[in-house]
């Protein structure tokens, strides 16, 4: 069989799992922040694979991009008077008692910002003709700026896209990308419209050249992961770099819950601790997908999964606001130099310092031996800090480990409590690197009796990346009541979407032989200007019904008073691939004794413990592990607290409930 591998690129690790006609192999090489491809490549070298392979790729290249504002040089076109929209925004505030805060840059600088001389009316009728000499003045002006991309939104051209079209013929000759509000985000809000099209083509160069350098080297088939959770090839990517920029964490998501529905839970948090961040998502029945996310101070209205990140990882580092007041992250020491423990010349106290000196961390035998770490060198930079503070380095240790966890409850409750939903109805699904040594402490604080902490945990999102599947994503704006519109109008919106999509899937050799079909409708209260993403199979009163539903679980209330609005269409369609096996694991009850590495102490809640080791790679189905306990594997350690107890099920999952 063509092996096909699935890579997902950390701020500290890059994870890679293949499958070939060998089976599932599990690799994990420190990222190379600079140039990430040279991960994947050291990867691919020590792997030894051959040059022709299928590579699923969860990448952060375009999410850095944006925070760090190293996209493209572009220019945006807008109809004349409307150049200032990116600055003037929705006039929020991300801080509004903080005198002292700077909003972080425009993408574009206002020299590149061009009034086109045009205009169509809300209907789609044209108001202010384009004319052939100001298609050339615009021309020259783009000219004289040197873009690497342009982005052209006009108003209402998803309505009536033409002078958008026009424009776009007449840059031809300059030789870079244009990118259509029409073709990119088809919808009303201009402010919206422009901040996802402006992105698109700042993202556009970056992601360009890293996808060209990583297809040239893997010499076989490049997808790469979406935001939503499916696949699309390299070439799409680098025109709709938009769609990846949640595309890491959308693989961890997809991965959990490939495995859980595997292990027989199908309502699950999923807790995602690596090296950088911290991601938390929620999955009753299916994965959330969200319209309504903010990164980078703006607003993407494109379709992803719901997760909630933080900047709360193994790497982490720790600090002291003017306050006084212990701090975690967001800043990270990344793989380089990392943290202290590393030996590589980090200086700043780390999450994954604390875990050592605490004893949740084993010198010896973190990543299976093949890293070795420095516990001295963690505990004479936590004693310089407790010094600083007047603390005992275990006070500062732990007091580290509950900032984190503060955090992380934080956003448990946001993806479960603010969205209508009790924990307490749930699992906790925690993987990554560090995932499992904060999971049971969480879950306790949110009354949630069960965590699942499957095995190989550090590459879940890798193996996301591998099961994911061939996607292509539309929505189209109606913004139409609920009275002038009816099933057959809906249905045929789909149909056109769906057309659309097959042709997509079909230009890019997909077959699409049983391609799931999944139709979404957004929609609102009249007078409301925020949506709901809500199925729809049909039949618009039963879809209606659904939203009063969601309605009432996200915001606490209906308004049986009030009409509703369709806003717009999504469309989601969905090509079936293989699925890799998950192995099962011999019944061994006495496995438990084998799989013992000895003992050592730990600090835990104050209090030292003698707590047992394990290898996890001993361990056989049936085995019960009882707490204070630390399970060791290649990728992951798993920390399993007093009066807490496991037991390994088929598929190798720790089964962690309180005694």
């Amino acid at each position: 069989m063509e092996p096909v591998v699935g890579v997902d690129t950390g701020g500290t690790f890059t994870d890679f799992v293949v499958l070939d006609a060998e089976g599932l192999r599990i690799h994990k090489v420190p990222s190379t922040p600079q140039d990430p491809s040279a991960a994947v490549e050291q990867g691919f070298r020590d792997l030894g694979l051959p040059d022709k392979v299928l590579v699923i790729h969860g990448t952060t290249v375009g999410t850095n991009a944006l925070l760090e504002r190293r996209g493209g040089r572009i220019v945006l076109l807008t109809t004349a008077g409307f150049e200032d929209v990116l600055s003037i925004g929705r006039q929020t505030r991300e801080r509004l008692y903080d005198l002292f805060y700077r909003r972080p840059p425009d993408l574009v600088p206002p020299e590149r910002r061009i009034g086109v001389r045009e205009r169509i009316g809300p209907d789609g009728t044209i108001v202010i003709p384009l004319t052939a000499d100001e298609v050339e003045r615009v021309r020259r002006r783009v000219r004289s700026h040197d873009p690497e991309a342009v982005a052209v939104v006009f108003l209402f051209s998803y309505v009536n896209s033409s002078h958008e079209q026009v424009v776009r013929a007449g840059l031809a000759d300059l030789g870079v990308p244009v990118f259509l509000s029409s073709e990119v985000f088809p919808e009303y809000r201009e402010y919206e419209r422009t901040v996802v099209t402006v992105l698109n083509a700042y993202l556009a160069p970056v992601m360009q050249g890293y996808l060209r350098r990583l297809q040239a080297w893997v010499g076989g088939r490049l997808w790469v992961m979406t935001s939503t959770g499916g696949t699309v090839p390299a070439e799409r990517a680098v025109r709709e770099p938009i769609q990846t920029l949640l595309s890491g964490p959308a693989a961890g998501v997809l991965g959990a819950w490939f495995l859980a529905r595997r292990a027989g839970f199908d309502r699950l948090i999923t807790l995602d601790m690596g090296g950088t961040s911290t991601d938390v998502s929620l999955i009753d029945g299916d994965v959330t997908v969200t319209r309504d996310v903010d990164l980078g101070g703006l607003p993407i209205r494109v379709p992803m999964i719901d997760v909630q990140s933080i900047g709360a990882g193994g790497g982490s580092i720790v600090w002291v606001d003017a306050g006084g007041a212990l701090r975690v992250g967001p800043q990270s020491a990344g793989a380089d130099p990392g943290p202290v423990c590393y030996g590589r010349g980090g200086q700043e106290v780390t999450v994954t310092d604390a875990h050592l000196f605490l004893g949740r961390i084993h010198p010896s035998l973190f990543l299976a031996g093949r890293m070795r770490l420095y516990p001295e060198l963690a505990e004479a930079a936590l004693r310089r800090m407790a010094a600083h503070l007047s603390l005992s380095p275990e006070a500062l240790a732990e007091g580290i480990v509950e900032v984190a966890n503060a955090g992380m409850e934080r956003a448990l409750r946001v993806v479960s409590v603010e969205r209508g939903y009790d924990p307490r109805d749930f699992v906790l699904f925690a993987f990554g690197g560090a995932g499992g040594l904060h999971a049971c402490t969480l879950a306790a604080r949110l009354g949630i009796r069960t965590v699942v902490n499957p095995p190989h945990a550090g590459i879940v999102s890798a193996l996301g990346a591998l099961v994911a599947e061939p996607i292509w994503t539309h929505s189209q704006s109606l913004l139409v009541r609920e009275d002038e519109v009816d099933d057959a109008v809906l249905r045929q919106v789909v149909g056109r979407l769906v057309e659309q999509g097959v042709a997509v899937l079909r230009r890019e050799a997909v077959l699409t032989e049983g391609v799931r079909v999944t139709p979404f409708l957004q929609m609102r209260y009249l007078g409301q200007s925020y949506e709901l993403l809500v199925p729809f199979r049909g039949d618009l009163q039963a879809t209606l019904a659904v939203f009063q539903e969601m309605h009432r679980q996200r915001y606490g209330f209906e308004r049986v008073d009030r009409p509703r609005e369709v806003v717009g269409v999504h469309v989601r369609l969905t090509v079936p691939a293989a699925q890799p096996e998950v192995p099962t694991l011999p019944w061994d009850p006495d496995s438990e004794r084998v799989a013992r590495l000895g003992e050592t102490s730990l600090v835990h809640e104050g209090h030292r413990h003698r707590v047992r080791l394990y290898d996890r790679s001993a361990l056989r189905a049936g085995a019960v592990l009882e707490g204070p306990a630390v399970v060791f594997e290649a990728t992951a350690t798993f920390f399993l607290p007093p009066n807490w107890k496991a037991r390994v099920d088929p598929s190798g999952h720790l089964i962690a409930r309180p005694v």
